[in-house]
């Protein structure tokens, strides 16, 4: 995907999240366990003002949040996203970003993150208002799905292993398929780290096939879609799901 498509999705997902959760901004969101609708504006703004700063200062904030403390929780949310809209406008996708990433060192990257972020709270939003989930199209999915396995998961697992507390130490290199649509990962989690083999058709321990959009909720935690169908042994597919787990909080 390039960045134009990013940007496009990100304001669609944008304006339905805020759409959502401003119809009652108390109602408690089941996937994000004691947030409300309010709670979940918030957040998502001060994501987005993190970013900002840190593309600004080729440095991580620090205190974070800055003051003023936020408003009312859409008027923060607007005003994050209208200057995170204004950043990514005045800047070009492969200049120079601090990021969390090594292998990218982007604001292509924030580009990138940030449409992901939004449609994961998109969906958040939906549910917290018991709204029929808007679609979420095979490219971002697909390309969300990498990122989780690549990113949050193998990246992180080989940055940040006491994140992930015994879950990798107890790994014992048991396979599980991702399969979404025609596209297939192989993930291999043993206590060296995670191996993720992006169009393995090797061998597998066990199976995740859904939609795209399906397996991206799933590997985020949400539900409110079709479960993906499961097959072989049911205890690497729940180590993975631990260990996704540890890597998104």
């Amino acid at each position: 995907m390039d960045s134009p498509r990013y940007l496009e999705l990100f304001d669609r997902d944008a304006a339905r999240l805020r759409e959502v959760a401003v119809r009652d901004v108390g109602a408690p969101v089941p996937s994000c366990p004691g947030w409300t609708a309010a709670d979940l504006l918030l957040h998502v703004g001060e994501v987005y003002l993190h970013k900002v700063e840190a593309m600004r200062r080729g440095a991580w904030p620090d205190p974070w949040p800055l003051p003023p403390e936020p408003a009312e929780p859409a008027g923060y949310f607007d005003r994050a996203l209208s200057v995170l809209r204004a950043e990514f406008a005045a800047r070009k996708p492969g200049e120079p970003a601090l990021t969390w990433y090594d292998a990218d060192q982007t604001v292509g990257f924030w580009v990138r993150r940030m449409a992901l972020e939004t449609v994961v709270h998109r969906v958040d939003a939906e549910l917290a208002a018991g709204e029929p989930l808007a679609p979420i199209p095979d490219d971002l999915a697909l390309d969300g799905i990498d990122e989780i396995l690549v990113a949050f998961l193998a990246y992180a697992a080989a940055k940040w292993p006491q994140e992930f507390g015994d879950g990798l130490v107890a790994a014992e290199g048991r396979t599980v398929s991702i399969q979404a649509g025609d596209h297939r990962w192989l993930v291999r989690p043993s206590a060296s780290g995670v191996e993720v083999a992006k169009g393995s058709t090797a061998e597998t321990d066990a199976s995740v096939t859904g939609s795209p959009h399906d397996v991206l909720l799933w590997l985020w935690g949400r539900q409110g879609g079709t479960t993906p169908s499961f097959s072989g042994g049911s205890e690497p597919v729940e180590r993975l799901r631990g260990l996704l787990k540890d890597a998104t909080q």
